[in-house]
């Protein structure tokens, strides 16, 4: 697997960044290093998946319910980021135990401890962010309330930014294997809701609505989950189970085609030159003549055409 060169931002963040936290999100939790897509629709379906993942990790039944609380809501997700703190790191040894046959771990090691850096950086932020809630809840000072908020409003947008890019490439283990995304979030998705199934918790709801509402969003991951991978599997000849030492090198995404530019015409950029010289060579052993002056037909020993003996009698 090739590696990324660069810085973790690949250079795109300046001071004047600092003032638009969504775009140091993009930078930081969407690094430098994390393959681009391959295929447009592969990044459409990973878009649904993020959709999906979203409610399957929050639980739609917090909106159902009517009784919304924007600290319950961070606490869930402070519970999600724990829990894929544990189970990511997980499933990636699984599939290094099946990829044993294929290659070594070593082949891996720079893109999976970039990959726990991510991880970790955002579970970081996640608790950040329940911290300055609870300071600001729990503070009576107007001085402190404005400053704490300040800062919580701005770690709001940049941890709300930055769980949908992790939920995109999550937290950049396409960088190992480009099926290890899907991978993750259907696990995820799943571990998220079989535990209100088992116990029985339906936050609630009746039987009926409870089974719906927290199984639609996993079944959902998954099936768009498995849809990317057999994409990535028909198109590119990525397979989960291949190590990704033994994955031939994927092409560059394919760039899209300008709507100006009629189909035949040369592609812009470079001026488009004619073949130089003769495109088909000497194929039958005439001898070539010299491009210099004189004459190229050389006159013929005799006369081609004796008007006394028309039939060469």
């Amino acid at each position: 697997m090739a590696r990324t060169r660069g810085s973790w931002t690949g250079g795109t963040l300046t001071a004047r960044s600092l003032l638009k936290p969504q775009d140091v999100a993009r930078a930081v939790f969407h690094p430098a290093w994390i393959p681009e897509s391959l295929d447009p629709s592969v990044e459409q379906l990973k878009k649904f998946r993020v959709i999906a993942g979203a409610v399957a990790s929050l639980g739609v039944y917090t909106f159902i319910q009517g009784g919304f609380d924007f600290t319950e809501l961070l606490e869930n997700a402070m519970t999600a980021s724990v829990v894929l703190l544990f189970l990511t790191p997980l499933t990636v040894g699984a599939m290094l135990f099946v990829w044993r046959r294929g290659g070594t771990v070593r082949q891996l090691r720079v893109p999976l401890l970039n990959s726990l850096k991510l991880l970790v950086l955002f579970v970081g932020c996640v608790a950040a962010l329940l911290v300055l809630v609870r300071t600001v809840n729990g503070s009576a000072h107007p001085a402190a309330i404005i400053g704490v908020g300040v800062t919580m409003m701005w770690m709001l947008i940049f941890t709300a930014y930055g769980a949908v890019r992790v939920s995109g490439n999550f937290f950049g283990t396409a960088a190992t294997h480009r099926c290890l995304p899907p991978l993750l979030a259907m696990v995820t998705s799943w571990l998220m809701a079989v535990p209100d199934l088992v116990t029985g918790d339906l936050h609630g709801l009746s039987l009926r609505l409870g089974i719906v509402f927290i199984l639609g969003a996993p079944v959902t991951v998954t099936a768009i989950a498995l849809l990317e991978m057999g994409r990535l599997r028909r198109r590119y000849g990525i397979r989960l189970r291949a190590h990704p030492a033994t994955l031939a090198p994927a092409p560059g995404p394919v760039p899209p085609m300008s709507p100006h530019v009629p189909p035949g015409m040369p592609p812009a950029g470079q001026p488009y030159l004619p073949p130089q010289g003769n495109p088909y060579g000497n194929p039958y052993g005439v001898p070539q003549q010299p491009t210099g002056g004189g004459n190229p037909y050389p006159p013929h020993p005799q006369p081609p055409y004796n008007p006394q003996r028309p039939y060469g009698g």
